[in-house]
């Protein structure tokens, strides 16, 4: 058994049943999710969701990490991350059956979303039925400008990348 908590510093933690840390996780992506105010995860606990006080949605893949903790080549993969509202995620959930992630936020609005990708269905009280088969059109709610980011592994490699640009020159 593993304890995840999220914390207003966007970072999440897991605990082992003794109460020891095991991971502690910041989301990768470019856009600042900031505090985490809900987590779930699907059935088979392979995948992990937050959902932030900024209306952003990250997904992880965590079935590696919890099948072996202590092998370092098990690592946490971030998945995806999307702007899901204009404001703060009070509630999700994801439906593996019909590969869906349904979020709510203090907005008043409930909206579906595509667990893959992060395409968007639309939301509860449209008058339009859902159409959750056609993922190939990529639509937006009206008050959201940012299309879902793919995390690509290959992006990872530059994480810890750090620079320093300015160097002192004694000479000059």
């Amino acid at each position: 058994p593993v304890l995840a908590s999220a914390h207003e510093s966007g970072c999440i933690r897991l605990w082992n049943i003794q109460g020891n840390l095991m991971k502690e996780l910041l989301p990768f992506s470019e856009y600042s999710s900031g505090p985490l105010t809900v987590l779930c995860t699907d059935i088979s606990t392979k995948m992990l969701l937050a959902g932030s006080k900024e209306g952003h949605i990250i997904c992880w893949n965590i079935a590696s990490f919890l099948e072996d903790p202590q092998n370092k080549k098990n690592q946490i993969k971030e998945k995806l991350c999307w702007k899901a509202h204009l404001t703060q995620v009070v509630d999700l959930f994801y439906e593996e059956e019909k590969n869906v992630i349904v979020t709510a936020s203090t907005d008043g609005s409930v909206r579906i979303w595509h667990a893959g990708n992060g395409y968007y269905f639309g939301y509860f009280g449209q008058s339009r039925k859902f159409d959750l088969s056609d993922t190939s059109r990529l639509i937006l709610p009206s008050d959201v400008s940012n299309f879902p980011a793919i995390i690509r592994e290959e992006s990872k490699s530059m994480e810890k990348k750090i620079e320093y640009p300015l160097m002192l020159d004694r000479d000059k």
